[in-house]
C-alpha cells in the first residue's frame, strides 16, 4: 500500500514537470506563430507571453474553488490543453484563410489567455493532491514548483532546437497536445480507485487522442491547403526553416519566393529590382576584385555581379542555409540566377550579417546589403548607425555600398531615415528608386566615401532593364516622396538617425505599411 502511495506521489511530480514543458512549449508556440502570420515577432512575443501568463494567474485564482474530486479536474484540465492546444496552429492557418483581418489575431490572443489558464489551474491542483496523499504541504509546493520551473527550461529548449525545426508548428502543437493527453490518461489509471465512471473518461481520452493523431498525420497536408488561399498562386515548395517560412510560387512562368508571408522577389520583374540593386554601385566603385553581399541567399544579385569579369569573389552572408540550399537546388531558381551560388568565385557565409561583419577582417570594394525590410528587433539592428558604421569600416577607400531601403511612396518617412542613418556614418549618399511592379515604386541608398555624381555612373554589363541614361532621371523624387516630409498638422518631420539604442525606425516602419 506504501508503495502504491508513493508511486501516486512521484508521478505527480513527474507529471507536473511534464505539463509545465508543454506549457512552455505552447506558449513561445503562440509567439512563433503570431510572428510567422501577423507580424512584428517582438510584438506577437510580447503581447502571446503576458497574455498566457496572465492567464496562468486567472487560473491560479479559479483553482481555489477546485477543491473536490481533483484528480478528475486535472484530467479534464490536461483533455482541454491537449485538445485545444493541439489544434491551436491548425486553427489559425484556417481562420486566416477564410476569415477577414483581424480574426485570426483575436483567435491566436483568445487561445493563448484559455490555454494559460488552464495551464494555471494545473500546479495549484497538483499540490493540493500531493498534500491530500501524504506530502506536508511546505515540500509538496516546493517539489511542484521545482518540477515546474525546470521543465520550463527544457520545453524552451525542445521548441527551439528540435520541434519547430523538425516538425514545424502545426505538427509540433499535436504533438505537444498527445503528451498532454498521456499525462491525463496514466493519472486516470493510477487513480482509477478514486474516479467513478473510468471506462467514460478513458473514452473520452481516447476519442481526443485519434483526433490529435489525425492531426499529426494529416494536419500539415491540410493546412497547407489553407495556406495555398493566402497566396494567389499555386505553392510549389513550403519549408519551416529554424528562421522563418520559405514558400516558393509558380504560376506559369512566375516564379515568386515569400519569406514570412513577405515577397521576396517574382521572376516577371526581378531585374528592374536587381539591376538598380548592383550596376550603380558597381560602377560608383573603383576596382570589383572583392564584392560583399548581405542577404540575398536566392543568388539573383550574384548573377547580376558575375556578370563582370574583373570580379575575383563574392562573398554572401545570408543567415537561412534553408534559403541558400534552396538557391542551389531548386530548378526553377537555378535557371533563374544561372546556378550563380555553385560558381567558384561565390563564397557562402550561413550567419548574422552583424556579427558576420564584427567577425571579419576583410576589407571590400563592393558591399550590397540586401536585406529584409526592418519590420522587428532583429532586423531593425541591421538598418541602425551601428551596422552601417561597421559596414563603412570594411569598405576600401575608394569602395562604395548599396542598400535596399523600401519603398519610398508608401514608407516615406522609413526610407529617409534609412538614408539619415547610412549618412550619420561619415559617407556621402545618393538616393535612387523606380518601378518594380510586384513590389511598387522601391528604392535605394547609395553610399560612398566620394562624392556620387549620377550623371557619370555607366552600365558596362549585358542586362535587361537598366541603361545608363536611365540612371540620373532615378535620383529624382516626387514631392510626395521627397525628403521634406510632413506630419498631419503639416509640421516638418526632423528626421534623425535609427539606432541601437534608439530603435525608432521599427516604429515608423510598421505605421507607413500597416495600410498596405
Amino acid at each position: 500500500m506504501q508503495q502504491k502511495v508513493s508511486n501516486k506521489t512521484s508521478f505527480i511530480y513527474w507529471a507536473s514537470g511534464i505539463v509545465s514543458i508543454c506549457g512552455i512549449i505552447f506558449e513561445v508556440l503562440f509567439g512563433a506563430l503570431g510572428s510567422y502570420i501577423l507580424g512584428d515577432g517582438v510584438k506577437q512575443y510580447t503581447l502571446t507571453i503576458s497574455l498566457f501568463l496572465t492567464g496562468m494567474g486567472i487560473g491560479a485564482s479559479v483553482s481555489e474553488r477546485v477543491t473536490k474530486r481533483l484528480i478528475l479536474a486535472f484530467i479534464y484540465i490536461e483533455f482541454f490543453v491537449a485538445l485545444i492546444g493541439g489544434f491551436s496552429s491548425f486553427t489559425m492557418f484556417g481562420i486566416t484563410a477564410y476569415t477577414p483581418d483581424g480574426t485570426d489575431a483575436f483567435y491566436l490572443y483568445f487561445v493563448t489567455l484559455i490555454v494559460g489558464a488552464l495551464t494555471g489551474v494545473e500546479l495549484p491542483i497538483l499540490i493540493r493532491k500531493a498534500n491530500e496523499i501524504g506530502e506536508t504541504l511546505g515540500r509538496s509546493t516546493a517539489r511542484v514548483l521545482f518540477s515546474d520551473y525546470a521543465g520550463g527550461l527544457i520545453g524552451g529548449l525542445l521548441f527551439a532546437f528540435l520541434l519547430r525545426p523538425q516538425f514545424g508548428i502545426v505538427k509540433s502543437a499535436f504533438l505537444v497536445g498527445l503528451v498532454n493527453l498521456a499525462v491525463a490518461l496514466i493519472v486516470l489509471w493510477l487513480f482509477r480507485e478514486e474516479v467513478k465512471r473510468v471506462a467514460l473518461h478513458a473514452t473520452v481520452g481516447i476519442v481526443i487522442g485519434i483526433l490529435l493523431i489525425l492531426g499529426v498525420f494529416f494536419g500539415e497536408e491540410t493546412a497547407f491547403s489553407f495556406e495555398q488561399k493566402l497566396y494567389q498562386d499555386p505553392i510549389i515548395h513550403m519549408e519551416q526553416s529554424q528562421y522563418q517560412n520559405i514558400i516558393l510560387t509558380r504560376n506559369g512562368d512566375d516564379l515568386r519566393l515569400y519569406l514570412n508571408g513577405g515577397l521576396q522577389f517574382s521572376s516577371f520583374d526581378q531585374h528592374r529590382y536587381h539591376d538598380a540593386l548592383v550596376h550603380p554601385v558597381m560602377s560608383q566603385a573603383k576596382q570589383h576584385d572583392q564584392v560583399l553581399i548581405l542577404g540575398g541567399g536566392d543568388g539573383l544579385a550574384a548573377n547580376e555581379i558575375l556578370k563582370y569579369e574583373d570580379v575575383q569573389d563574392i562573398t554572401l552572408v545570408d543567415l537561412d542555409p534553408a534559403v541558400t540550399e534552396l538557391a542551389k537546388t531548386e530548378p526553377k531558381l537555378l535557371d533563374l540566377n544561372n546556378r550563380s551560388l555553385l560558381n567558384d568565385k561565390v563564397t557562402i557565409h550561413n550567419q548574422d550579417a552583424f556579427n558576420y561583419l564584427k567577425e571579419t577582417n576583410q576589407v571590400y570594394d563592393v558591399i550590397i546589403v540586401d536585406l529584409p525590410d526592418p519590420n522587428d528587433e532583429s532586423l531593425n539592428k541591421l538598418y541602425t548607425e551601428e551596422f552601417y558604421s561597421l559596414v563603412r569600416n570594411h569598405m576600401e577607400p575608394e569602395g562604395a555600398m548599396i542598400v535596399q531601403a523600401t519603398s519610398p511612396v508608401f514608407a516615406t518617412e522609413s526610407y529617409w531615415t534609412i538614408d539619415e542613418t547610412i549618412r550619420a556614418t561619415g559617407l556621402e549618399t545618393e538616393n535612387l528608386h523606380l518601378d518594380v511592379p510586384s513590389f511598387g515604386n522601391w528604392g535605394f541608398v547609395m553610399a560612398s566615401r566620394n562624392p556620387i555624381d549620377p550623371a557619370k555612373l555607366e552600365v558596362t554589363v549585358p542586362t535587361e532593364y537598366l541603361k545608363s541614361s536611365m540612371i540620373p532621371g532615378m535620383t529624382e523624387f516626387g514631392k510626395d516622396e521627397d525628403s521634406e516630409i510632413t506630419n498631419s498638422d503639416g509640421e516638418t518631420v526632423t528626421l534623425r538617425p535609427n539606432t541601437l539604442v534608439d530603435p525608432h525606425l521599427i516604429e515608423i516602419y510598421q505605421q507607413e505599411w500597416k495600410h498596405y
